[in-house]
């Protein structure tokens, strides 16, 4: 923002008129591009920028004469124009340096007469009588025109950041639109004129890079800093001018947030990795559109244009909140036609793991935000749409330079780390989400095929490898690659080696590999279906459809080979009839079916050891009893990771109070995800309880006839694994009779509980026939 030029509007005698300025000025721009392209080597992408903007510099000239009623411009409006077209010059040399070699040395002879000039301007504008209103904002739009040129050619060796700087004004200005009260005149004020200067010469210097890279990063820096005071000032002068009181703030606050859920909804990306401040400082098309036919609409239409793209774009705006929870959590987005059920799933996760109040509050939370964006937004739009029609001619010109502004990025390629800097964000973000549920309909429709061709309907296997022994297959709750790979990794490591060497030294055997989970940081029972039923089990309908068929699963199978079926699932506390018909399960062991009588820690309400310890002395210790085959889901290793139990002399375990005092010592949620960088750790130390509750179960009951298959069910969340990384989980065969695992011998899996890097990795879905076939006969 400049001094503004604001006395009586003057014309100058013997003035050129308006149509040989622009002539004159159109000439002079061509050659001052043909110029360029000798010296500096200016190719298309130049001059199609640098010719557009002396266009709208030229319109901008003539349509501000003629609605001030001058037929010709002033001295100062010369001069002005002349900055404008050097700063033309500037924009043409910024575009090709993001397609070729920047040329500093060209950009500074072209900058500096214009940072020069504008303190002659309204010099000679009130020594000449001609000072207007509009050679004001004649003179402000130049020096913010040339402040975002010098922007965007400084912005690829100092940050993206540096767009700030250029786009303060135009953002200032589009607020306005939406904010009317950001329209009221501002009075004169020397520091408003001494900061643009200040931030055009920072920029200068830092576009020829004659000082050291860090000296005039925090020279940036600090031009930032004095550009937001200045416009911070000026926003504070025109909410006081406008509120006098603080009476108005609340509509002011609600107008600033929905605003900010309306750019959200445009712009923001959909993945948490993706999510940055340069990620919000992009052009969406869908807005410039919008306010273009909010202009030329009549005013019923662009009533209702208001209000339906602001429905459409409050759905937006819940569709990508969803989808930023399920890639943090699952790493995928949010499918809407199968993981509708996942939302009652995640809310009975928060009452596990903070308590029915913690879940009734995200309930209302969540109510609240929902209906907020489904119905502030559309009153936003249609607020937008209002203020552009009432203030018709700034919005064209906002129209305009924005439009033109987003062909020259989207032509230039402008790019920042966050990607395209001019975006279609909503619109095929909409078209991808409509695509994907079709295909989710269709690959429902194959999968319900995939249950049906079942092999082992049919002509079950012999399990004559199996045959006598008891096969326990143990899930551990979070147990991913990155839980033996990694920083961090070595305690865990460390542990499978010690107690794949203990077990060795008991006459065990094992091999490990990895399988690839059907999911990522929660839904555990697809998992567990997964490895069940042979079938990948990737979302809650997959799911469902598959506990109402008729297809085999481990437990079944083995059942009706004679075995004892059994579940144990400590941290479920409610009747399970339809797993329990699907799985066969003769008995399920549920939170309050194994006696326990200690605390809760966190999501797992029953403590692994205790709950292995249990299951040992029902299940595996009695004389004459069947063999059992058990889906065993271990829980203490589930998020958020505190508190955490630990591990406890087995002849102390009693009915489980002796918990009691270590939950009261133990870190509790709150405390531990206010130091974000100690999940990690906390994390690897519940997988390392987990794993030592499983040996000690093995060492426990080391008879000829046991065999464990022992392995994760998917990673842990993307504050443990990252974003992007994969669905790994290792699996081990454990067994006291060798030909168990002698049989599996030509999988090419790794000696020991820890698999090698290389080890081989199947899809989960692929193990359930692999192993009964490698232990059967036929």
């Amino acid at each position: 923002m400049t001094t503004p030029r604001v006395l009586v509007p003057a014309r100058a005698v013997g003035a050129p008129r308006t149509g040989t300025c622009a002539s004159v000025g159109t000439a002079g721009l061509a050659t001052l591009l043909a110029l360029l392209g000798e010296v500096a080597g200016l190719t298309a992408p130049g001059w199609a920028v640098g010719s557009v903007c002396g266009g709208a510099l030229t319109l901008y000239l003539l349509r501000g004469l003629a609605a001030a009623g001058s037929r010709s411009p002033g001295p100062a409006d010369l001069i002005t124009y002349g900055r404008g077209l050097l700063a033309c010059g500037v924009a043409g040399l910024a575009a090709e340096s993001l397609v070729a070699q920047p040329q500093p040395a060209a950009v500074l002879v072209l900058a500096a007469p214009g940072l020069v000039l504008d303190a002659v301007d309204g010099r000679l504008a009130r020594r000449t009588g001609t000072v207007s209103p509009f050679g004001a904002r004649f003179d402000g739009e130049v020096d913010a025109f040339l402040i975002l040129a010098l922007s965007v050619f400084v912005a690829p060796t100092y940050g993206w950041w540096v767009l700030a700087a250029g786009l303060a004004r135009y953002a200032f200005a589009a607020a306005g639109v939406v904010l009317p009260w950001l329209r009221g005149p501002l009075g004169y004020r020397y520091w408003r004129k001494v900061v643009t200067a200040t931030v055009g010469v920072v920029l200068a210097v830092a576009a020829s890079g004659v000082l050291p890279h860090g000296w005039m990063e925090a020279a940036l820096v600090g031009a930032l800093a004095l550009l937001t005071e200045s416009f911070g000032r000026d926003v504070r002068t025109l909410w006081r001018a406008r509120h006098p009181g603080r009476r108005r703030v609340a509509p002011f606050v609600l107008g600033v947030v929905a605003l900010a859920a309306l750019w959200f909804a445009l712009v923001a990306p959909a993945d948490p990795a993706r999510m940055s401040v340069l990620a919000l400082l992009r052009i969406p098309l869908e807005a410039v559109a919008l306010a273009g036919l909010a202009v030329l609409l009549p005013s019923r239409w662009a009533a209702v244009l208001g209000a339906g793209a602001g429905l459409v774009l409050g759905v937006v705006t819940v569709l990508k909140v969803l989808d930023l929870g399920a890639v943090t959590v699952l790493g995928r987005p949010f499918e809407v036609t199968t993981d509708g059920p996942l939302l009652a799933s995640g809310l009975s996760f928060v009452d596990d793991s903070a308590g029915p109040w913690a879940a009734r509050g995200a309930v209302v939370v969540t109510a609240v935000l929902v209906l907020a964006a489904l119905a502030g937004l559309p009153r936003a739009t249609t607020r937008l749409v209002r203020a552009a029609r009432h203030h018709r001619r700034v919005a064209e010109r906002l129209v305009l330079v924005s439009a033109t502004v987003w062909v020259v990025a989207a032509g230039a390629g402008l790019r920042s780390s966050a990607g395209p800097v001019a975006v279609t964000g909503s619109g095929p973000y909409v078209v991808d989400k409509g695509r994907a549920s079709l295909e989710a309909r269709h690959d429902l429709a194959q999968f319900e095929q995939q249950v049906t061709d079942d092999p082992f309907a049919s002509a079950p296997p012999d399990l004559a490898g199996l045959a006598g022994k008891d096969v326990l297959v143990v899930f551990v709750e979070s147990y991913g690659r990155v839980a033996v790979e990694g920083p961090g990794s070595g305690r865990v490591r460390g542990l499978l080696r010690a107690g794949g060497d203990s077990l060795g030294s008991r006459g065990f055997a094992a091999r490990s590999g990895y399988l690839t989970s059907p999911t990522f940081g929660g839904s555990s029972w697809l998992a567990h279906a997964t490895v069940q039923a042979g079938v990948p089990v990737t979302d809650q309908l997959r799911y469902e459809v598959l506990l109402g068929s008729g297809r085999s699963t481990v437990s079944s199978i083995l059942g009706r080979g004679g075995w004892r079926s059994v579940a144990l699932l400590p941290s479920v506390d409610r009747p399970w009839p339809q797993g329990q018909r699907f799985y066969d399960f003769d008995r399920v062991y549920g939170t309050h079916d194994l006696g326990y009588a200690g605390p809760r820690f966190g999501f797992s309400k029953v403590p692994d050891q205790f709950a292995l310890t249990e299951f040992g002395r029902r299940e595996l210790t009695p004389s004459g009893r069947p063999r059992v085959v058990a889906q065993i889901e271990l829980t203490s290793s589930h998020g958020p990771w505190a508190p955490l139990p630990t591990r406890v002399d087995p002849t102390d375990l009693g009915d489980g109070s002796v918990y009691d005092d270590i939950a009261a010592r133990a870190v509790g949620p709150a405390q531990l995800l206010r130091h974000r960088e100690d999940v990690p750790a906390a994390y690897r130390q519940s997988i390392a309880y987990s794993l030592t509750s499983v040996l000690d179960l093995l060492r426990a009951h080391d008879d000829e006839d046991l065999v464990v298959v022992l392995l994760g069910d998917h990673q842990p969340a993307s504050v443990v694994s990252g974003h992007g990384g994969n669905r790994d989980v290792p699996v081990s065969v454990v067994a006291r009779d060798r030909t168990v695992v002698d049989r599996i011998a030509a999988w090419g899996w790794t000696p020991g509980l820890v698999p090698d890097r290389g080890a081989p990795v199947w899809p989960m879905a692929d193990f359930r026939d692999r192993f009964l076939t490698s232990q059967s006969t036929r």
